[in-house]
């Protein structure tokens, strides 16, 4: 009995450990339960949209299923042309049409109007008030009105599922498809949105988009965003004579973010909840006190390699053939793969570079209204060497040219934003072939960098760790015993005194050799002179010519615009230096925010690429809700207990 008793309270608590780590679910309809709801919505040339949706649900003690929509002429004006069929078992069962709203509808019979409470709703009659049984539903509306059509991209923001929608499913799938085929799928924008973050969206091909969502728990909503080409939308009645999608690239961005928070914010209550079901694991403790001898031992071994020599400022090249990418590494002494905002410095500094180097060059032009624009142009025949990142980001600009021989600088910017694909591409290939240049040249060594990430990884939990911490869970749930203050307070302190010994462990490891470790000191001091140089000695500084070079590394280290400041301060007559020497980029980068627009162009690529697979966010008023008729069989009829 007592080991029954044990292995009972062992379930419960596996059971609550795994609700409280997936998230605890609003109240859902317990007699109802879907295991596949599918969507499929063809959109029309007239910017209404016909859906189709297939119910593969399990009933039990309900007459009557339903679904309402949160009218709103802001999104769309009507819902029309519905219809409802009983396809179980392959039959094709067209429900009844009636034209009046009932409580608890006439089996096989259905309705689509307006209800007393100002919404749409979608009734039907099951009849199976005392059985159950898994059925399966189609039901068919077209929703008038649904696409908004703007200057740049047509719209829909549809919420197929509402917060109101009791019922839970296993999984909840669906097919968007367009009017006609765009030219390549990055015409079309998606993004997705739902409470528990655990879906996936994507452009399949050039007309048809599919999301998924797993364990959709009841109150959770489930929206769909996409922006396509306006020319698809012949004629609809919501729009506006605007631009549209920077827009919602914006809004977007913002609610990934917060995305991402929410996430990040759940695991940590993962992180939480292990910590605490490990805090009595007298096991670990020991397997703790082990590690962190072992770690402490290795520590000793251990010698950091020190700079030769120590430099406050350094006026030349650390090293002529350094690219943007390599030199930012060094200076952060990167261990761990680039952030957005850093590929997008390393991308406009290696612009620079790629003009110093004669593959690009720039053109300040003024325009029809007298407005200067620079433009980019592709040098053809040039024999200098290129370092493998530099080569992909060449190619991303071929790619943006697109056959043409100059391009606008607006250009590329728009081309960024809109091939998020290839900028994620594009970041993962400079995260691969840095370090990977590095190690040739000596500067870094491999095998610490790899014992370093062994390092990293023994943050994460693992299997072991996992069962002890159940384990431990158990017996706290048992016995509430001083076993628990004894064992609870020394783990506390074994990890903190653990995750310490791990920071110092890594903090001796060796990732840059003595050449990297000197070079690092060598762009330190590079940064700091061209931080302050307009306060030091004047006659020290170098010809206005290197500064050009200078500016490509001054741009990845985020200083540029402090030092062009400078520049103007030291230089009075820096305009007509400028002018008379030609230094194009000079000019145009004393004249624009160029430092900073491709950064910010591929910050928000990368954003909207991470956002369009699910995000938080949402609040449209589509979908509405759904469920079952509570069942009171005494005064079913009667008008006053019309409950959702």
């Amino acid at each position: 009995m007592k080991r029954l008793k044990r292995f009972i309270i062992f379930i419960i608590l596996i059971s609550v450990c795994m609700i409280w780590k997936t998230g605890i679910s609003k109240a859902s309809s317990s007699d109802l339960f879907l295991n596949l709801l599918q969507f499929e919505a063809q959109i029309q040339e007239d910017g209404s949209m016909l859906v189709t949706e297939y119910w593969d649900i399990d009933i039990e003690d309900t007459n009557t299923l339903y679904k309402t929509f949160k009218l709103d002429n802001s999104r769309y004006s009507t819902i029309t042309d519905v219809t409802v069929t009983d396809i179980t078992n392959g039959q094709n069962q067209p429900f009844r049409k009636i034209d009046q709203e009932m409580y608890h509808v006439t089996k096989n019979c259905y309705y689509g109007l307006v209800n007393k409470n100002g919404m749409f709703e979608i009734a039907w009659g099951v009849g199976l008030d005392n059985s159950s049984e898994t059925k399966e539903y189609k039901i068919q509306y077209t929703v008038e009105d649904a696409i908004a059509k703007y200057q740049d991209k047509a719209e829909l923001y549809w919420q197929f599922v509402g917060e109101d929608f009791e019922v839970n499913a296993q999984k909840v799938v669906g097919t968007i498809t367009l009017p006609q085929s765009a030219t390549s799928k990055d015409e079309i924008r998606v993004w997705g949105h739902t409470e528990d973050l655990n879906g996936e969206i994507y452009v399949v091909d050039s007309n048809t988009i599919e999301f998924e969502v797993d364990g959709r728990n009841a109150g959770n909503f489930i929206e769909v965003r996409t922006l396509f080409p306006t020319e698809m939308i012949t004629s609809t009645n919501r729009g506006a004579n605007k631009e549209r999608l920077q827009e919602v690239i914006q809004e977007e961005t913002v609610w990934a973010e917060e995305a991402n928070q929410k996430r990040q914010m759940r695991q940590n209550i993962r992180n939480g909840i292990a910590i605490i079901e490990g805090v009595i694991a007298i096991l670990l403790c020991i397997v703790l006190i082990k590690a962190i001898r072992e770690k402490l031992k290795k520590a000793k071994g251990l010698k950091k390699i020190e700079p030769t020599q120590e430099i406050m400022y350094f006026r030349e090249m650390p090293r002529e053939d350094a690219t943007p990418a390599e030199a930012l590494y060094l200076l952060k002494k990167q261990t761990m793969p680039f952030i957005s905002t850093e590929i997008g410095k390393i991308f406009s500094a290696t612009l620079l570079d790629l003009s110093l180097k004669k593959c690009i060059s720039f053109e300040v032009v003024k325009n029809e209204k007298g407005k200067e624009e620079i433009y980019l142009d592709l040098k053809e025949g040039t024999t200098v060497t290129l370092t493998k990142e530099e080569g992909v980001i060449l190619k991303f600009l071929i790619e943006a040219f697109d056959g043409k021989d100059k391009i606008t600088v607006k250009e590329l910017e728009r081309y960024i934003q809109k091939s998020q694909t290839k900028v994620v591409k594009l970041k993962d290939d400079i995260d691969k072939w840095v370090p990977s240049r590095l190690q040739e040249l000596e500067l870094q060594d491999k095998k610490e960098k790899e014992e370093y990430a062994k390092y990293n990884s023994q943050f994460g939990g693992n299997v072991v760790g996992l069962i002890f911490s159940i384990l431990i869970g158990v017996i706290t749930a048992m016995e509430l015993t001083p076993l628990v203050l004894i064992a609870v307070i020394p783990l506390v302190i074994l990890e903190i005194i653990h995750l310490g010994v791990i920071s110092h462990v890594q903090s001796k490891i060796n990732v840059f050799t003595q050449k990297g470790v000197d070079e690092i000191e060598k762009w330190k001091g590079l940064k700091k002179y061209m931080e302050e140089f307009s306060m030091l000695d004047k006659k020290e500084l170098p010809e206005i010519v290197l500064w050009e070079r200078f500016l490509v590394y001054a741009t990845v280290f985020g200083i540029a615009q402090k030092v062009l400041k400078q520049l103007k301060i030291v230089y009075p007559n820096i305009e007509e230096m400028v002018e008379i020497n030609n230094y194009t980029y000079l000019y145009f980068m004393m004249h624009t925010n160029f430092s900073t627009s491709f950064s910010n162009a591929v910050s928000t690529s990368m954003s909207s690429s991470y956002s369009s697979a699910t995000g938080g966010g949402g609040g449209f008023s589509g979908g509405g809700g759904g469920g079952r008729r509570p069942e009171v069989a005494a005064e079913a009829d009667k008008p006053k207990l019309d409950f959702r």
